[in-house]
């Protein structure tokens, strides 16, 4: 069965991978010179494609490099990431047998491995499981026994904000106190939540305040993304010229996941040549399919509430959403309401602020509100 190149979720190697040449090779050389990383980006801009294409790169330069990803949005406590943490990397770093059974008796006194087999591969696959009250104590032999491997281990952590909303105390302090004194592990610490994560990195009040390098990942650039779909809609015997490209690129400012889900239909169509007509057909049937789940997210909202997501999707960007020339033309309450509104639509991710102004997040979304 021929892939349809324009991947929606995961990564299926460098052929399907579009560009990032300059940000693989930036963040490849921080953290072999020892400086981890904080990626950050709105959601669906291409953290995870990256941070496996990153991997890529590694596993292919540095045969004996062990890499992990974990994913930390679903943990709710310092309980879940140990335990994430512990399955991702406990019994990777040593073949099974005597080695491993002799690591594990000298250095897990807090948790036990249990072994089951991976029911695709057959390979033996390893969990770990503790008591409540050893969390901490995991935490650190989990450490040690990174740290005792001497491999040069690379760790990427998504969604990271997430530890801040965790009950229990400390819980920056203290993997910042592991991490520091981890010379052979190297971390990339990603997140979506822009403001959360820049507040744990770049406070004083937070542990790690100025313990790594801040890279912010943005849009694929217009001709680098044009020469990719070029390549696939050719080889698919599709003609897409840089015009319609760039209408489609415009629309959603080049963000990676929109424009691959149009992409991806485009090319499942096998028209001969693209057209504008086609773009906008395609456009129209992903917002057609998703119709009942804005609807459902709208439902949610309050009157004020609502009527200031729409305002910003009709605007496209809203750079002042406090102005009265904004507020009489969509017919907005007062500032005070309009503050409220804003707030909440913020911080449940319905809306996010750039640099030009406040604009929805979900591209498919606005468009959508947009046709109210």
């Amino acid at each position: 069965m021929n892939i349809n190149p324009f991947l929606l979720y995961g990564y299926n190697g460098p052929e399907y991978f579009c560009d990032r040449v300059e940000e693989t090779k930036y963040i490849l050389s921080a953290l072999r010179n020892g400086r981890n990383i904080t990626l950050l980006s709105p959601r669906r801009m291409g953290k995870t494609g990256l941070i496996y294409h990153i991997f890529n790169v590694i596993q292919k330069d540095e045969k004996d490099a062990a890499c992990f990803y974990i994913d930390i949005f679903p943990t709710k406590s310092l309980d879940d990431f140990v335990h994430n943490l512990g399955t991702a990397v406990v019994g990777k770093l040593d073949s099974f047998g005597k080695k491993a059974a002799k690591t594990a008796l000298s250095l897990f006194k807090s948790f036990k491995v249990v072994l089951s087999t991976d029911p695709v591969s057959g390979n033996p696959q390893p969990s770990i499981e503790f008591a409540p009250q050893e969390t901490k104590n995991t935490l650190a032999e989990i450490f040690a026994y990174l740290k005792q491997s001497k491999q040069e281990c690379y760790i990427a952590i998504d969604e990271f904000q997430q530890i801040a909303e965790y009950k229990d105390e400390g819980v920056e302090a203290l993997l910042r106190s592991y991490i520091q004194f981890c010379p052979n592990v190297h971390f990339i610490f990603s997140g979506s939540k822009q403001h959360l994560m820049t507040e744990m990195f770049g406070s004083v009040s937070h542990p790690f305040y100025r313990s790594t390098e801040i890279f912010n990942l943005t849009a694929i650039s217009e001709d680098h993304y044009y020469a990719f779909a070029k390549k696939w809609m050719s080889k698919n015997s599709i003609k897409l010229s840089k015009e319609i490209f760039g209408e489609l690129y415009h629309k959603f400012d080049g963000h990676t996941w929109y424009m691959q889900r149009v992409l991806n239909r485009l090319y499942e169509t096998a028209l001969a040549t693209i057209e504008i007509a086609d773009v906008e057909l395609c456009i129209a049937a992903i917002v057609e399919s998703e119709k009942e789940i804005y609807q459902r997210l709208i439902a949610l909202l309050t009157r004020n509430q609502c009527q200031l997501l729409i305002a910003i999707a009709k605007e496209g960007c809203a750079k002042a959403i406090n102005s009265s020339a904004f507020v009489q033309k969509y017919h907005l309450k007062n500032v005070s309401s309009i503050s409220r509104a804003i707030d909440m639509l913020l911080s449940q991710e319905f809306v996010m602020k750039t640099q030009e102004g406040y604009i929805v997040y979900d591209r498919f979304m606005a468009l959508y509100l947009k046709g109210l």
